[in-house]
């Protein structure tokens, strides 16, 4: 043991005659060189800020309200597709009397457009041709009745007489049919003119025939006009995948239009839809709203969704809440009398009595400076 704290102390004394040899001959230290220890300077809390008079700045307790969450979305108004109509034409032919545009209002039954049309010269003619083949068959089978009961003619020519009367009635039934599928009525003069009259009344919401232009029948081709009745109509939204869970089939929703803002019409969800946008996540929710007649097709509204719970708000005067960079704020008092702290909150319904609610960053019974801006204009100053 003895030894080996000789050698111990023995290699601590060649280390120090060492350095000492070192700082004869003019070297360095080693660790004169290196960086001075870092300090770390701590910015000061930027939504804290202190006041010389903090009794100019009065305080008042936020109140409690309950109220059911609310989530609100944008959305466009769309006609209700089970309430729109085709107009349609089952004749050929060139258009030469429009009398609809895109947008007009139209009663079941008024005239929207002639056609002229070569399918109707031919049914016309089919018509005629029948009603003269019929008139011949049945004056043939009364003479043939009339020999026949004298003897002059067989049976058999008999029942052939009745079998030709029978088809040529055939025949003017299914020309005449096809007439009033045209449109046309067997009453009326014949002629090359088809008139389209409206289905059902409404508004016009889909145009696609122009005066002088073709119109083929239903082969791949679009509908003349779409005539919709927009007494209900559809309000279509874009609601967020994460937000889906709050809303049901049957819930009411409240409906603001952008262009009559003080107006609210309110609307049940009709449909979710059982997809999502894959780009922007979000599922199309169709809220059926009676129209009053200020709604018009493609309409921006903003919807309001209610839900069945309640939770309780906090409630502040109005000029409690500072609007600063698209963001909301309120002042609270800090750790000590000369202190207050800005807090972030997020705003709800506007209440009677220059009142506001708060939907999150404030609870009920917290005390917040009742005159926010002139607590952010001192501190500027």
């Amino acid at each position: 043991m003895k030894r080996i704290v000789f050698v111990g102390a023995a290699l601590m004394l060649g280390v120090a005659l060492s350095l000492a040899a070192c700082r004869a001959r003019g070297e360095e230290d080693p660790g004169k060189g290196a960086p001075p220890e870092a300090k770390v300077d701590r910015e000061p809390d930027a939504s804290l800020v202190r006041v010389q008079h903090p009794e100019q700045f009065p305080l008042r307790a936020a109140t409690r309200r309950d109220a059911a969450p609310e989530l609100s979305v944008t959305g466009v108004v769309n006609p209700d597709v089970s309430r729109a109509v085709p107009v349609v034409s089952l004749a050929s032919g060139r258009v030469v009397d429009l009398r609809a545009r895109l947008g007009d209002r139209v009663e079941k039954g008024q005239l929207l457009m002639r056609i002229q049309s070569s399918d109707v010269s031919g049914a016309y003619s089919d018509y005629r041709k029948a009603v003269a083949d019929e008139t011949l068959a049945r004056t043939q089978l009364e003479r043939a009745k009339v020999l026949f009961d004298r003897g002059a003619v067989a049976k058999k020519d008999l029942e052939v007489a009745q079998d030709t009367a029978d088809k040529a009635a055939v025949d003017v039934e299914a020309t005449a049919a096809r007439l009033r599928v045209l449109g046309l009525d067997t009453t009326h003069p014949p002629t090359g003119i088809v008139e389209i009259k409206a289905p059902v009344s409404g508004v016009i919401t889909e145009q696609n025939v122009t005066n002088a232009a073709g119109v083929r029948t239903l082969d791949n081709s679009p509908n003349l006009f779409t005539i919709s009745d927009l007494s209900n109509v559809w309000v279509v939204c874009d609601v967020y995948e994460n937000n889906i869970a709050t809303i049901r089939v049957g819930d009411s929703a409240e409906i603001r239009l952008n262009a009559y803002p003080d107006r609210v019409l309110r609307g049940r969800i009709g449909n979710i839809s059982a997809v999502l946008d894959p780009s922007i996540r979000t599922a199309k929710v169709r809220i059926e709203v009676p129209n009053p007649g200020l709604m018009r097709v493609g309409m921006f509204v903003t919807a309001t969704f209610r839900g069945r719970t309640t939770e309780p708000r906090a409630v502040v005067p109005a000029s409690a809440i500072l609007h600063l960079h698209d963001r909301e704020w309120v002042y609270v008092p800090g750790g000590n009398r000369n202190e207050f702290r800005r807090v972030e909150v997020v705003s709800g319904q506007t209440l009677p009595d220059n009142m506001q609610e708060l939907r999150s960053g404030l609870q009920p019974g917290q005390l917040v400076v009742t005159n926010a801006l002139v607590l952010q204009n001192t501190v500027e100053q």
